[in-house]
């Protein structure tokens, strides 16, 4: 079953899209940051301020920004210690084998359209309350939960034998890949903006090195060591274990995005009326009138998620939005299918009889590294995104069909691995590309929206086509079938992309001809008067006409 290993390779995506952009937004908080420095309270710039108090208020600043700084940098420390531990989960690469071997002993059948498909259908009932339960509670509760969730399921798959218990081993797993979203955001509520792309490198390699050692740990485990999957599964639940511990320690943050926000409102003009009560003691009464009423005035229908809710449907008329939001649903569809059931195509193609022979936590570590080097290599490229993206996405899209194509033809195992390795590389390169296209022009708050809507629209669309190709009360398809749906699915795609292409490029290239004809004619409308002019009479020195 592949459904319980592929929360690493999920997570890495998706805490790499949270932090990206944040990363995008924190450049132009601090440039917002400097030029508050830059005045004093009346208004003033620094120079104007007079000497003795800069003195004063930069010693009082500095000791309590070292204060703050030691704060934050131990929680960041934590919880990036954190993100490292909860990934390290040895047996996760070969938790197919391990339910296809003689341990457990179900067939490849209910693996495939029995017990996988319930992963998709439950992180789809789940998702949408735990993205709103995260924001609410604050994030550490749903990080609780995500540890509980994980030892539950390798208590299930060590102690359960039946398809029932399976599949409760899945319901648990889409509770923990819903619950991801809590990591990715959580670092930027303990921490001022002027780190926030620090910070998002430090948890981003936290995450990438738990999945890599993970990976290497397990099969050096199997292929040195020797040792049995059920060791391996062992060995597992005690580093979830030690992360649900480690999560009961982690800090409380104070903010939160979309909830929680008419209580934090209310702190601010109450720590404001203080102020002013002391300033101005006898416009207390009123004051606190008026504080009154503006703090009745805010509800529900005024909070900030429900106006980002709103402002969604002008996110749509917007090309670039339009284009990159519909990759990241259909694209992604697709990338989730084929990760979730390539362990099965690998035990298909070659069912190994010894353990060791197993390379499943080898190729995971492999492409977890290409995943990386793709998605640094595409910060460097440099191109007219608006005129060449549905070109660029098709030309990608071409290649990961055919590299589907390859995997479900070949009968060698190694072709599969290398074709799996390039086939994650290929999407791990367009998504900060589609990260930067969607964050660059929306808010931080509106940003964190719109992806978690591409991700709900992605997830029904791929329950959709779990329950019609995958499940048993379905088309029920063995695993080779399904790659060549999945084969057809990415060229349905490149052929729209291609053809999007296309059309823009010609209408692009037909404007910029017609532009020119436009110019030249303007041109020759412009110098006949000109040429008219000459020859009525001659400019003399000083700027005057003089007629012939």
């Amino acid at each position: 079953m592949s459904g319980t290993w592929k929360l690493s390779k999920d997570l890495q995506h998706q805490l790499y899209c949270c932090n990206m952009v944040e990363v995008i937004i924190c450049n132009e908080r601090t440039e917002d940051s400097k030029e508050e420095m830059r005045t004093d309270g009346n208004g003033h710039t620094a120079e104007n301020v007079a000497p003795e108090s800069v003195i004063f208020e930069t010693k009082e600043d500095l000791e309590v920004q070292t204060q703050k700084t030691s704060s934050w940098i131990w929680s960041v420390v934590y919880l990036c210690f954190y993100g490292f531990m909860v990934q390290l989960k040895p047996g996760e690469p070969f938790i197919t084998p391990y339910l296809l071997s003689t341990e457990k002993n179900f067939t490849r059948n209910q693996v495939t359209n029995e017990i996988t498909p319930v992963l998709t259908y439950s992180y789809m009932a789940v998702l949408v309350p735990v993205f709103l339960l995260t924001d609410y509670l604050r994030y550490k509760p749903v990080l609780i939960l995500q540890s509980l969730s994980h030892v539950s399921i390798w208590l299930l798959l060590l102690l359960g034998h039946s398809l029932l218990e399976m599949q409760f081993m899945e319901f648990f797993y889409g509770i923990t890949m819903a619950a991801r979203v809590a990591y990715s955001s959580y670092i930027f509520s303990l921490v001022p903006a002027s780190v926030y792309q620090r910070v998002a490198s430090y948890s981003r390699s936290a995450v990438l090195m738990g999945v890599f050692t993970s990976s290497v740990l397990g099969q050096m485990c199997l292929s040195l060591g020797n040792v049995s999957y059920t060791t391996l599964s062992l060995v597992s639940l005690g580093f979830v274990i030690f992360g649900l511990l480690l999560s009961f320690c982690l800090p409380w943050p104070k903010r939160s995005m979309f909830f929680n926000q008419a209580r934090l409102e209310k702190e601010r003009k109450e720590a404001a009326q203080s102020e002013l009560d002391r300033i101005n003691p006898e416009k207390k009464d009123g004051s606190v009138a008026a504080l009154g009423s503006n703090h009745n005035s805010l509800s529900w229908a005024n909070s900030v998620f429900v106006q980002m809710l709103k402002e969604l449907k002008n996110v749509v008329k917007v090309p670039s939005l339009r284009l990159w939001s519909l990759w990241w649903v259909f694209n992604s569809t697709g990338y989730y299918l084929v990760v979730f059931y390539v362990h099965i195509l690998w035990n298909k193609v070659y069912p190994a009889i010894e353990n060791k022979h197993v390379y499943n936590g080898a190729v995971e570590a492999a492409s977890t590294l290409l995943g990386a080097i793709a998605s640094f290599a595409a910060g460097y490229v440099k191109i007219r995104w608006n005129l060449w993206s549905e070109l660029v996405i098709g030309l990608i899209t071409a290649a990961q069909a055919g590299l589907l194509l390859l995997m479900g033809l070949t009968g060698n195992i190694w072709v599969c691995y290398v074709s799996y390795a390039l086939f994650r590389g290929f999407y791990q390169f367009l998504v900060p590309i589609a990260i930067f296209q969607i964050a660059s022009s929306l808010t931080k708050e509106l940003c964190a929206l719109v992806f978690g809507v591409n991700t709900f629209l992605g997830t029904i669309l791929k329950t959709v086509i779990t329950i019609i190709v995958v499940d048993k009360s379905g088309l029920g398809l063995d695993v080779h079938s399904q790659f060549f749906v999945y084969f057809f699915y990415f060229t349905l795609l490149t052929v729209i992309y291609l053809g999007c292409s296309a059309f823009i490029v010609t209408c692009h290239y037909r404007n910029q001809r017609s532009g020119q004809e436009a110019t030249e004619v303007a041109i020759a409308t412009e110098l006949s008067p000109m040429a008219s002019a000459a020859g009525d009479g001659t400019t003399a020195h000083n700027g005057t006409s003089i007629k012939t």
